[in-house]
């Protein structure tokens, strides 16, 4: 993240209930769950109808080198200098 993002940009989550709004800035929450953060960033592009739900639905996000998908071949991604 650029910037001031870490701590300005803010995740929101609300449990239906009378003063149940919580938030977290991005900066909490990449330390405490970063794959939270990727899905929440890659689910937030998609479209808010029934094709973005089924999409991110079959999002996958992998910590490290360890995946389930060996077929695939995927190649890690150094994001160190993006960050």
């Amino acid at each position: 993240m650029t910037g001031k993002k870490a701590s300005d940009k803010i995740y929101y989550t609300h449990s239906n209930h009378p003063g149940g709004l919580k938030s977290i800035s991005a900066g909490e929450l990449r330390s405490k769950n970063a794959v939270r953060l990727i899905e929440k960033s890659v689910k937030g592009m998609l479209p808010h109808n029934t094709l973005g739900r089924a999409q991110g639905m079959k999002l996958k996000v992998f910590v490290g080198a360890e995946h389930t998908h060996a077929a695939q071949q995927p190649e890690v991604l150094d994001i160190s200098g993006l960050i």
